[in-house]
């Protein structure tokens, strides 16, 4: 029985954008819903509860605003998320600053991508977010870490949390947690993607975490990056 279809919404002030953007999106995504500013987003949100929802950073704050607002993508996230909880957000930008970056994911968006990025790329990160992943390049995982990393002075995670780890696991987890895809982390160590996997999945089990969102957190945290 073939899966359903990732469910994406799409928020962009510029209708070629969408339109570009949903005709490079591949077949096992399905648009159901577009929006031009913050107030249709959040309407079409609520209504159709997507799994999903790619969203310019910087979207006009209301039908008929002349000017992008920074902080529009902002509005989206903190008025629709409660109303879709099961919702999560990737952000589209033509921005890579990194005061876009780390606002849009105090927000609460799960990653941050490019515009300059392909229809192929754009449909990865759109399935990897909707599996609970975060996705960002590892120049902008790096204005992530900067910004949630711990204080100054901070000690390192202990080293009876390190040590239910091996030595390849930790190779693994310091990579991933930077924001490395599989392919990278198995080309970075020369190892099978399946392999990347496998130790993936046993370092989340062993540290009870859910997702590579958390691993980042938690391993910027124990500044391990």
């Amino acid at each position: 029985m073939a899966e359903s279809p990732v469910r994406v919404v799409i928020v962009d002030d510029h209708s070629i954008f969408r339109s570009g953007l949903r005709a490079d999106l591949d077949a096992s995504i399905e648009v159901v819903g577009e929006a031009a500013d913050v107030a249709a987003a959040v309407a079409v949100i609520e209504a159709s509860r997507p799994d999903v929802v790619l969203l310019d950073v910087h979207l006009p704050s209301g039908a008929g605003a002349s000017a992008p607002d920074a902080s529009g993508g902002e509005a989206v996230i903190r008025a629709a998320a409660p109303g879709a909880p099961a919702t999560r957000f990737l952000a589209l930008s033509v921005s890579d600053a990194a005061e876009d970056v780390v606002r849009v994911i105090r927000a609460g968006a799960r990653g941050y991508i490019t515009k300059g990025s392909s229809g192929a790329e754009v449909s990865r990160a759109v399935h990897a977010v909707a599996e609970g992943d975060a996705v960002f390049s590892p120049r902008l995982a790096g204005f992530v870490l900067d910004a949630f990393g711990a204080p100054v002075g901070e000690t390192a995670a202990t080293s009876d949390e390190l040590d239910r780890l091996s030595a390849r696991e930790q190779e693994v987890m310091r990579l991933i947690a930077r924001g490395y895809a599989y392919k990278e982390v198995a080309a970075e160590l020369f190892i099978s993607m399946k392999t990347v996997e496998s130790h993936v999945s046993a370092v989340l089990r062993k540290l009870q975490l859910s997702s590579r969102y958390e691993l980042t957190a938690w391993a910027s945290e124990r500044r391990l990056l």
